[in-house]
């Protein structure tokens, strides 16, 4: 008696099912010890040239010398790094999809009414790859000089005063800034910080608070002008321009990038992560190429870097409501 074609059919197709499956269940299973076997892939929320995507490029080279695999860093910008972060967070938690967060991974809980991801449940905080000061910077031919200059025009014209932002990061930083200034600025929306601080230089808005990386050039270049340095003290790189407390706004927000990997990642594999990270941010060369960005590597344990994010959570947290700053989705 033949057995029917449909019939056939259908065994096919399950035992293609059964094979894909114990694939996925053996790589799955991978001996963390042998870890890694195959490429790296790194994820970072923002486009190619900001500071996030800079370090990420430094460390991933690192990594990739050092654990015999390629590296692959993937720009996945949009919704202030939303789109790369629930990317990240509906990975295999193999360890071959890792998140270069920045702080807003703090700072969007914050902000945001609902988010596809929760930035503690459903991560493990690795390790912190780095800090980094931030720069208040207006159009060269601007009329603005100072940041009591920037402040009172502010003042004077509400309506006309306005800022670029990448994310949430830099908004509540900006927000931070406003509530200690009593400054009015309305905020203008950018996909990455390259395009944030062309922005400024383009005319389009009044100022921006942006990371060092695109900012800096831009200011030792003179294609833009900085009024202060939101850091504990001044950069080297721009020893004439003074932190923004100097300026008399009491504002310091040194913000961060750090490795996560999504939840049940095996705590082997975060562990030489974490290892390796430390490693490298200690190493000269990265200083070397991190230090003329005002780009200060960290590499802290797991653990420690787990309380920042807590820390940071809570911080900004209260910045958005005094703000009022909610964004519904």
């Amino acid at each position: 008696m033949k057995t029917p074609r449909r019939s056939l059919i259908g065994k096919y197709l399950g035992l293609i099912a059964f094979t894909a499956i114990a694939v996925a269940s053996a790589s799955a299973q991978e001996d963390p010890s042998k870890y890694p076997t195959r490429p790296i892939h790194i994820i970072v929320g923002f486009t190619a040239g900001g500071g996030n995507d800079i370090i990420a490029r430094i460390f991933g080279q690192k990594l990739s010398e050092s654990l015999g695999q390629p590296v692959i860093i993937e720009n996945k910008p949009g919704g202030g790094a939303i789109v790369a972060t629930e990317y990240v967070a509906k990975s295999a938690p193999d360890g071959y999809t890792l998140l270069v967060g920045a702080s807003g991974m703090a700072i969007n809980p914050a902000v945001y009414a609902k988010l596809p991801y929760d930035s503690v449940r459903d991560f493990v905080a690795v390790s912190e790859l780095a800090s980094f000061p931030l720069i208040l910077i207006v159009n060269p031919s601007s009329p603005i000089k100072s940041v009591a200059e920037l402040v009172a025009y502010a003042k004077a014209n509400p309506d006309k005063t306005n800022y670029s932002s990448s994310s949430a990061s830099f908004q509540l930083v900006t927000e931070l800034f406003k509530q200690r200034t009593g400054a009015p600025m309305q905020v203008i929306p950018y996909k990455g910080a390259n395009d944030s601080v062309m922005a400024v230089i383009s005319g389009q808005v009044t100022a921006t608070i942006a990371d060092a990386g695109p900012a800096l050039s831009q200011v030792l270049g003179g294609q833009a002008r900085a009024l202060a340095v939101a850091a504990p003290k001044r950069m080297e790189e721009l020893p004439d321009v003074p932190t923004l407390k100097e300026a008399g706004a009491d504002v310091d927000a040194v913000l961060w990038s750090g490795l996560f990997a999504p939840k049940d990642t095996p705590p082997a594999i975060v562990k030489k992560l974490e290892g390796e990270i430390m490693r490298i941010a200690r190493l000269a060369d990265v200083t070397a190429r991190l230090k003329p960005l005002g780009i200060l590597p960290v590499g802290n344990s797991s653990e420690e870097f787990g309380r920042i994010l807590a820390s940071d959570i809570a911080r900004w947290a209260e910045v958005a409501r005094a703000g009022h700053i909610r964004i519904e989705q």
